[in-house]
């Protein structure tokens, strides 16, 4: 259903761009303010209006806001390079490609665990959103590494809660630019969504508790390798702790790595892996715990570094 809003100009956007007090107004991307600009769905005083148009308090403001897009339907899919590591009647494990995402969302075109899984024919829990079913845990697209998701009801609650209690040991190993000092230390800084609107995310005052302890494992003339476990699992939190230490993620140019290192270094997209998960068996109650060797790209940019 359509949602039409009517509203005049708070004062504390005074002076804002157009599409940057609705993103602030309605929790919308930079990008998606900016399209309903563009489409004549926003007028200021009864007058269409650009997004770098600055904004008066008090003007009065009327906003279409189109009804969201349905969330995709899973289908089977092939997914080149998706390996599973373990299946039992509970649980699947898997080591996660590049350039896939967990599950299919409104707006990704590319393939996903959940769809590669389906053409194996490993049919996951019906508990969750049938877009996501089986899920209860993410990593991001470019992210590879260990996800495990759940075929059985009572693995999808005892792992969701687990995951919720902290209790499941997931290691990363990252390789971030410079050397952090201290070697080893404890980012603990709230995350949430980048002021900007613009899909990033940033320490926040206010945000979700996140909390990343790290350990250094080797240094090298330019860049660090070190292992984290996390406590909180919040979107981007590696990516967005290493970078407000001002040493970002090598390759992850959305928060501020260095282009010409990852150059050099072979490195695509940001070098970070999933490389061990531990937890308790949701319905057996033993230990279990698999790792994942680093991809071929990962690898090779770590050698290049013992070369120099």
């Amino acid at each position: 259903m359509t949602d039409h809003r009517s509203m005049p100009v708070p004062d504390g956007l005074e002076g804002d761009r157009l599409d940057a007090a609705m993103a602030r107004l309605f929790g919308l991307s930079r990008t998606r303010a900016a399209e309903l600009i563009a489409d004549g769905n926003v007028r200021v005083d009864g007058a269409e209006a650009a997004k770098s148009d600055r904004v008066a308090a008090g003007a009065w403001l009327e906003v279409t806001l189109p009804p969201p897009p349905s969330a995709p339907t899973p289908r089977p899919e092939p997914v080149p390079g998706l390996r599973v590591v373990h299946e039992d009647g509970d649980i699947v494990v898997v080591d996660k490609p590049i350039g896939v995402v967990a599950h299919p969302t409104v707006g990704w075109t590319g393939p996903s665990v959940l769809e590669g899984l389906l053409a194996m024919g490993v049919q996951l829990t019906t508990s969750g959103a049938a877009e996501r079913q089986g899920i209860v845990h993410r990593l991001d697209a470019n992210t590879t590494g260990l996800m495990v998701l759940a075929k059985s009801e009572a693995a999808y609650s005892v792992l969701k809660r687990a995951f919720k209690e902290r209790t499941v040991d997931k290691r990363y190993h990252t390789l971030v630019q410079g050397h952090p000092d201290p070697l080893r230390g404890t980012v603990d800084a709230p995350i949430d969504r980048h002021p900007s609107g613009d899909g990033r995310f940033a320490v926040v005052a206010g945000g979700r508790p996140s909390v990343t302890h790290y350990d250094t494992i080797e240094a090298f003339r330019a860049a660090s390798l070190l292992e984290i476990k996390l406590e909180t699992g919040r979107t981007h939190q590696i990516r967005v702790h290493m970078s407000a230490l001002r040493h970002p993620c090598v390759g992850d140019r959305l928060y501020g790595a260095d282009p010409t290192l990852a150059e050099r270094l072979g490195v695509a997209r940001q070098w970070l892996h999933a490389v061990r998960l531990g937890f308790d068996h949701p319905t057996e109650g033993r230990p279990v715990e698999f790792e994942s060797p680093y991809p071929d790209d990962l690898a090779a940019a770590v050698e290049k570094l013992r070369d120099e």
